[in-house]
């Protein structure tokens, strides 16, 4: 062999297993998906030039997890896929079998085993061959059940994943810095503090169930049987006649849904795999891949060069982010002018220059516009000293939790700081006023029209300032102004979640108003001795209650808050427990709701009256609740197999709310 290639060899696999390193437990990635995937398979294709591996590749491991704790060997090998970016690959390996298409989420890979009914275990994939034993942390995470009504041996593999809406909360409530919300969860599972876990929403999605004492040779009628245990499986789809039409079709179909952000966790994929797990346990292990276990896809992105215009520094939450702006370009049928660079550290990564440095842009997942490398550098970044919109000094920090650099505003009152709090004001889950992005949030703070929250609703007075804006015009305006009046009357539960307080989500709030009306909880936070004035209340706790304490005495907050009062009309949702009409039972509501102002309102009812309400229905469920009885859709049709009743919306209110 040759040492030029053996030494680029060993730069490959040092380069990739750092970068594995720090993907894999929570810090800052130090390459996009596009470069990591490009360098493996160049790494790949000289392996089998020389015919030499080394000890350390990447392809010949899992994985690079360094999480502390209890390490154990795994029962099964977890063992990776080979991916591939070409239908014809799939095609061909699914050899005209019928075969399942499934999202290959992008989390960390947990492997759960149950005996008698009870969980036992629950242990990171690791290198595959030995994980980390995280069962200290199985109660915060959503979707592993600590009961299950099959007394046999089970082992299941799944996904750890956080949800796009879940990530974007947490950063902004936390202020923490993380580059994705795989980053987040893989730096959360290395946590000993079980409450501190949860806060994250990390849910667990089974995708293949390793092995159970029942004998299911059908790959969808074990994921329909860990769905009937109370499991909510993996998204999937079955494929009859495995030609290259179908494949395409159905791959074509699954990009839409993401690049039309119809899914609300992180994927870098999909999925095939044999729907006989016979023939698929079968297959020979290449490498750390088994051959038949299944077959990843990665979309192929498509990366152009373009030019740097200039860099806007975008003041929002707590960080000042650097925004490449740059000569348009056509990325997945959409044309691209700028793109997110994170952070100081990412910068510096890519080796950012000033205009006339060339790019190389892609559409990473087919949805965020990404900057992957700089071919050709011009000049030197230079970064503000201070914030561009409020003019106050700026200072670089280094995160405690990823370590990254970033360019923070020092003025906490500065209007566009506060963008990020500004847009989950007007968010469905908040206030609910239709028509204002985050983007025109920015605009208007620009034009010097928003600081606090109530201007939002005095937007009306700039109605015809806003009808001149350059991609408004008279309707824009009209509608905008016809969404804020429609928004001033807003439910206590939406207000108090739309005020963005650190540590008070939308379950918070409503613990607290559960407790306490609206009225009743600003009071005694206003005039509270002690900070733990809620911490007794059933979820709440002393961090959770001193942040909502904090937040009421600052006076600044109190002014806002106040000035807001003026603006809408609150009103009281019937959130406190007022019986136990539902106490102990599992529903599950699908279809329109006409009695009830949404299904919200529904779930917040079954909810205050002890009842729980989830998004699949399985043998756990006690009613199922559809205003279209007869109809055939698969929820409905599972219900009636399993002997489920099926409830109209007044079948509901006679029987539990009258």
């Amino acid at each position: 062999m040759e040492n030029e290639e053996l030494q680029k060899m060993k730069e490959l696999v040092a380069r990739l297993n750092e970068a594995s390193e720090a993907y894999y437990n929570g810090r800052a990635e130090l390459m996009s998906d596009y470069q990591w995937d490009a360098m493996f398979d160049e790494l790949k294709k000289l392996e089998e030039k020389t015919g030499t591996i080394l000890e350390d590749s990447p392809t010949a491991n899992v994985s690079a997890d360094t999480t502390a704790g209890q390490k154990e060997a795994h029962e099964y090998a977890a063992l990776s896929l080979a991916k591939t970016k070409k239908v014809e690959d799939l095609v061909r390996w699914a050899d005209g079998r019928k075969i399942w298409l499934s999202w290959k989420l992008d989390g960390l890979t947990l492997v759960v085993t149950y005996d008698r009914g009870k969980l036992q275990k629950v242990v990171t994939r690791g290198d595959g061959h030995i994980g980390t034993n995280i069962t200290h942390l199985a109660s915060a995470i959503e979707g592993i059940l600590p009961k299950i009504t099959d007394r046999g041996h089970i082992v299941i593999r799944g996904e750890a994943v956080i949800s796009y809406a879940d990530f974007n909360a947490f950063v902004m409530e936390t202020g923490e810095d993380y580059a994705n919300p795989r980053n987040l969860a893989s730096g959360s599972l290395s946590l000993k503090d079980v409450e501190e876990v949860k806060r994250r929403k990390i849910h667990w999605i089974p995708f293949t169930l390793v092995h159970s004492d029942e004998q299911i040779d059908s790959w969808g009628e074990q994921m329909q049987w860990l769905d009937d245990l109370g499991f909510t499986t993996v998204q999937r789809q079955m494929i009859d006649h495995p030609d290259h039409m179908h494949i395409q079709q159905a791959v074509d179909a699954w990009s839409d849904l993401v690049s039309h952000d119809q899914n609300p966790y992180p994927v870098d994929g999909l999925v095939i795999g044999y729907d006989d797990v016979i023939y698929a346990s079968t297959g020979e292990v290449t490498g750390h891949h088994a051959t038949r276990a299944g077959y990843a896809f990665k979309w192929q992105d498509t990366a152009v060069q373009t030019t740097l215009d200039h860099i806007e520094w975008s003041c929002a939450a707590s960080a000042i982010t650097p925004v490449a702006v740059f000569e348009p370009v056509e990325l997945e049928g959409t044309t691209v002018r700028r793109a997110s660079l994170c952070n100081i550290s990412e910068c510096m990564r890519l080796g950012i220059g000033e205009k006339g440095t060339v790019l190389s842009v892609i559409k990473a997942n087919k949805i965020i516009p990404k900057v992957i490398s700089v071919v050709r550098k011009e000049g030197e970044l230079i970064i503000p000293e201070i914030c561009p919109v409020c003019g106050a000094p700026a200072r670089v920090d280094v995160s405690e939790v990823s370590h990254t650099q970033v360019l923070r505003c020092t003025n906490n009152a500065c209007a566009a700081r506060k963008l990020k709090k500004f847009t989950r004001f007007v968010s469905r889950q908040a206030c609910d006023i239709d028509g204002i992005s985050e983007a025109t949030l920015a605009r208007f703070i620009n034009e010097g029209w928003i600081s606090r929250n109530g201007d939002i609703y005095r937007l009306v007075s700039h109605r015809d300032e806003i009808a001149q804006l350059d991609g408004f015009g008279e309707k824009s305006a009209d509608n905008l102004v016809s969404s804020i009046t429609k928004a001033r009357k807003v439910n206590d539960v939406r207000l108090l979640y739309a005020l963005s307080i650190p540590l008070v989500g939308q379950d918070v709030v409503k613990r607290l108003l559960g407790a306490y009306p609206l009225e009743t909880l600003v009071d005694m936070a206003v005039h509270a001795a002690q900070e733990d004035v809620f911490s007794s209340i059933d979820g709440i706790g002393p961090e959770k209650s001193s942040s909502f304490v904090r937040w009421f005495q600052t006076e600044e907050n109190r002014k806002d808050f106040e000035d807001l009062l003026q603006e809408i009309e609150v009103n009281a949702t019937q959130i406190r427990a007022e019986g136990d009409r539902c106490k102990g039972m599992t529903f599950v509501v699908t279809g329109d709701v006409h009695q009830y102002k949404n299904r919200n309102e529904l779930k917040a009812y079954i909810e205050s009256q002890g009842g729980k309400v989830t998004g699949s229905v399985s043998k756990s469920t006690d009613y199922l609740i559809n205003n279209d009885v007869t109809s055939t859709s698969s929820k409905n049709t599972k219900a009636k197999s399993l002997g489920i009743p099926i409830l109209s919306e007044q079948d509901f209110i006679d029987r539990f709310v009258s």
